[in-house]
């Protein structure tokens, strides 16, 4: 097994930068908790993208809300411990497509939450370099009360954009996503797919460094799937982005991916190109 490395921030929506400071060739460390450290930058001299030294992730698991709260005014509390991420360790260049496979509940999803800052790290170091674009949840980010245009003007905000950059980004997302007149009705009015076709249209519109797909291209009609599967290849080809894919689509990893991280029960047990990664999955999972 060949290994990798990685990060963690302040939690942002998905979608959002991850720095809104000017462009720097060093890096900015946040001590989390335990020994957790976090290094990213905006720069894109680093050959690269993320790098996970001994990253762990653990969550406390409490017998119901009640004791939740009392351990949070009584130290001591009984709960159970539960390694979402064990001891990961593995680094991703920039430019390279990687597929992270494995079963459900196996840390797939923590890892990249990590990465986007939604979630931080227990312990380990994550490096992150460039400006990072997630889809890691249909609604993440979305305020239901708001229209999809307002929705995307304020997420648009978010990532810095100016009022020019933003009048001359929207017609294209919205065209994209398919939703019709329904652009300026609130988002408490669309359905599952319609939130994943906004979603995706805008993350995949913004030419980040780091683009982070999970699971998001399995809703949806199959139309539009393939052509959110086009978009990837057509962005993956002329940008040189790094894409960080979870699936369980087999066909679509080994379609866009050229590496397989397979992860099962929070640690990496296979690192390698994506034919061997996905016949070591699949001989796993049976």
């Amino acid at each position: 097994m060949s290994s990798s490395h990685g990060k963690n921030t302040d939690p942002m929506p998905p979608g959002s930068p991850r720095s809104t400071g000017p462009e720097r060739s060093g890096g900015r460390t946040l001590r989390g908790v335990g020994a957790a450290e976090f290094v990213e930058t905006r720069a894109t001299r680093s050959s690269v993208a993320v790098r996970f030294e001994h990253v762990t992730k653990t969550y406390r698991l409490y017998k119901n809300d009640r004791a939740r709260l009392k351990a949070a005014l009584l130290p001591g509390t009984p709960y159970a411990a539960i390694n979402a991420n064990n001891d990961l360790s593995f680094t991703i260049d920039r430019g390279q497509s990687v597929a992270f496979l494995g079963r459900n509940g196996a840390g797939k999803s923590t890892a990249l939450k990590m990465i986007t800052g939604v979630t931080a790290p227990t312990s380990g170091l994550i490096e992150v370099h460039g400006r990072v674009s997630a889809l890691l949840d249909l609604t993440a980010g979305f305020d239901p009360q708001l229209t999809g245009r307002e929705n995307l003007v304020l997420r648009s905000r978010l990532w810095g954009l100016t009022s020019e950059e933003i009048t001359e980004l929207l017609p294209g997302i919205i065209d994209f996503a398919e939703v019709g007149q329904y652009i300026d009705q609130p988002m408490r009015t669309y359905s599952a797919g319609m939130k994943a076709r906004l979603g995706f249209s805008f993350a995949s519109s913004l030419k980040p460094d780091i683009l982070i797909l999970d699971e998001v291209l399995a809703v949806g009609d199959r139309a539009f799937s393939n052509k959110s599967l086009t978009r990837m290849q057509e962005i993956i080809a002329r940008d040189g982005i790094t894409l960080l894919f979870v699936t369980h689509n087999l066909s679509s990893a080994a379609k866009f991916c050229t590496r397989a991280l397979v992860i099962d029960h929070g640690t990496l047990q296979f690192d390698g190109g994506i034919d061997e990664g996905i016949a070591y999955y699949e001989n796993s999972t049976n």
